[in-house]
């Protein structure tokens, strides 16, 4: 069942769950039209990635002033990434900052 509301700056009408209301964000009660116009979205935006070290995984959660410095990342990520990759081609051209990681252990090595 479709909700609607009406918006607290231009008084339209929108629905809650429609997906360009879920894509830009926003308070409750304002529409897509006056998040986008305002820049009220608040929201950090926040991406994962993951590695390949040894026998575990690493997953990096990384932060971005804008949606388009985290898509520039994640282009770059993907250029780059792969296993023995020392490359960084592009990563360090984003301005972002770490928000947390998971721990992984060093690669063990046989024989040691």
């Amino acid at each position: 069942m479709a909700r609607f509301k009406d918006c607290t700056h231009c008084g339209d009408r929108f629905r809650l769950d429609s997906q360009r209301k879920k894509r830009v964000g926003g308070k409750i009660n304002e529409c897509p039209d006056c998040v986008e116009e305002l820049q009220t979205e608040t929201a950090p935006i926040i991406r994962g990635f993951v590695s390949g070290s040894a026998k575990q995984a690493a997953i990096s959660f990384v932060r971005f002033d804008n949606e388009k410095d985290a898509i520039r990342y994640g282009k770059a990520w993907r250029a780059n990434s792969g296993w023995n990759n020392q490359r960084s081609g592009g990563l360090n051209d984003v301005t972002f900052t770490h928000a947390g990681a998971n721990a992984t252990e060093e690669p063990k090595k046989k024989g040691a």
